[in-house]
């Protein structure tokens, strides 16, 4: 472009700026009222109407705010390295982590699309046209035809006032749900670190178990010996024999479903890391080995705040209210206002002349008359939909003051049980040592001593079942805690 024709363009769109300015300001004035009318429409969340306990009903002693919440890595607690290592690496390469983050991202571009039509939309258009009449008439002579170029350069503008919120509904109601699948991925973080602890506390326990069911079979063989040497003396009878061979045949097939609950364990916590079994090794070792950590739950009312199911539900819950806002500004007119500008001429040097500007506004109103139902019957959709995902978020609150408490109630219980199984190995194995003695002695009877040994080898299983179970109602409150808490905000000193 040369600068002749560069200082026609800027004269041409100097030409303009008094229209320019007119439809600018009458959009300001505009969408200034829409957006007061905005305000006045903005819908409120439903009062869920819950009852919050003061304390939880299952908890040793009432809980202060004084008390330290659970920590972000609560899984530190439990003193194994193994364990943190599985954790941290789950959070950064666990599949279905990585899906709710994607659907997070897939919510957050809804919001921006749905945003959108909060702002006017701006076109530009540049064509050249050329076109050629025919050359005949209507005599039948045969003239010259005439050739046409044409060129055109425009802006084009649309804009729809919001002025019954309708479009600003349908973006709070996109925002809310990008916030419900924020909280979604922090649900499935949750149940997967969860289940991270969990298959790592039953890969322990299966080790456990098949150490001690072995101790148990070099046992058994022991006292078959035992009872060999009886029959050779004469004192023994074959029935005692075969008595004591089914006992060891027993603890000899208890074996083989432990190692294979073992290795479905190993197994489950390398899809968690999202690896090939064998790429894993997970060393393991024992459940005596593991911390029992101290997990103080908190206050109710905080419970609302952390648990990220919740959370999520209040979101979904703030996004159907807003899609009510929205099909009840359905019911009202929609106001469009387009506006197009720019350059027309037949010649490329004088397309950005002065006298080659024109420009056009339109103002259009449309309102709903008759659609056969299709508005009220969306109104009445989402007002539905809006009290389903009420009663939803208040089961979800309910249930999760039920999850807390019966985590408190299973950690009080299971640690009873495991004192009193402890107890009862005790017991057992002294009965045990006791009747091998007098049966090498001469002086036990038989049925004693299958008596004694099956108690003890029941007894070690269970114990063994009962460390696990307290472990996992530790685990399990953890999670209806919500994971970690944020660390609590100190009060100034100087505060009012």
């Amino acid at each position: 472009m040369t600068q002749r024709t560069a200082t026609a363009a800027i004269d041409g769109w100097l030409a303009l700026v008094p229209a320019g300015r007119r439809l600018a300001r009458s959009l300001a004035v505009l969408g200034l009222v829409a957006s007061s009318a905005g305000c006045i429409l903005t819908k409120d969340l439903p009062d869920p109407a819950l009852d919050i306990p003061e304390g939880y009903k299952a908890a040793a002693r009432p809980s202060k705010a004084a008390d330290a919440p659970p920590t972000l890595d609560w899984w530190r607690g439990f003193r194994s390295r193994e364990l943190t290592g599985l954790m941290e690496e789950a959070q950064t390469v666990n599949l279905d982590i990585a899906a709710a983050t994607a659907r997070f991202k897939q919510a957050d571009a809804q919001a921006r699309i749905a945003g959108a039509a909060l702002l006017p939309s701006l076109s530009g258009t540049g064509q050249e046209a050329y076109s050629r009449t025919s050359g005949s008439s209507a005599s039948g002579l045969s003239i010259g035809g005439r050739e046409v170029v044409n060129y055109s350069a425009s802006l084009s503008a649309s804009y729809e006032l919001d002025f019954w919120g309708k479009n600003r509904d349908a973006a709070q109601a996109a925002e809310e749900t990008a916030v419900a699948n924020r909280f979604d991925r922090d649900v499935v973080a949750l149940t997967t670190l969860t289940t991270v602890a969990n298959a790592y506390f039953q890969v322990l326990a299966a080790q456990d178990r098949i150490r001690t069911a072995q101790r148990n079979i070099a046992s058994a063989e022991r006292i078959l010996n035992a009872i060999k040497e009886r029959l050779r003396a004469g004192t023994g009878t074959d029935l005692d024999v075969a008595q004591q061979e089914s006992v060891v045949a027993n603890q000899r097939a208890l074996v083989p479903p432990l190692r294979q609950t073992l290795d479905q364990n190993i197994n489950a916590l390398a899809t968690l890391v999202s690896r090939p079994p064998e790429a894993v090794r997970v060393t393991g070792g024992s459940l005596n080995q593991i911390a029992s950590p101290r997990v103080t739950p908190g206050l109710p009312s905080e419970l609302l705040t952390q648990r990220p199911d919740i959370r999520r539900q209040e979101a979904q819950l703030a996004s159907a209210t807003a899609n009510v806002g929205n099909a009840r500004a359905q019911f009202f007119p929609s106001i469009q206002l387009t506006g197009q500008g720019g350059y027309q001429s037949s010649a490329l040097t004088s397309l950005f002349q002065p006298h080659a500007a024109f420009f056009s506004m339109v103002g259009s109103l449309t309102q709903p008359i008759f659609d056969g139902g299709r508005i009220l019957g969306n109104f009445e959709f989402t007002k539905a939909r809006q009290d389903e995902l009420l009663q939803t978020y208040r089961k979800t609150v309910v249930q999760s003051f039920a999850d807390v408490d019966n985590a408190l109630m299973s950690i009080r219980q299971t640690t009873e049980r495991l004192r009193l199984q402890r107890e009862v190995v005790a017991a057992s194995r002294r009965a045990f040592e006791l009747s091998e003695q007098q049966l090498r002695a001469g002086t036990a009877d038989i049925v004693t001593v299958l008596n004694t040994q099956q108690t003890l080898f029941q007894a070690e299983d269970l114990l063994w079942q009962a460390q696990l179970a307290r472990l996992l109602a530790i685990v399990s409150l953890y999670q209806a805690l919500g994971g970690g808490w944020e660390p609590r905000m100190e009060r100034p000193v100087n505060a009012l």
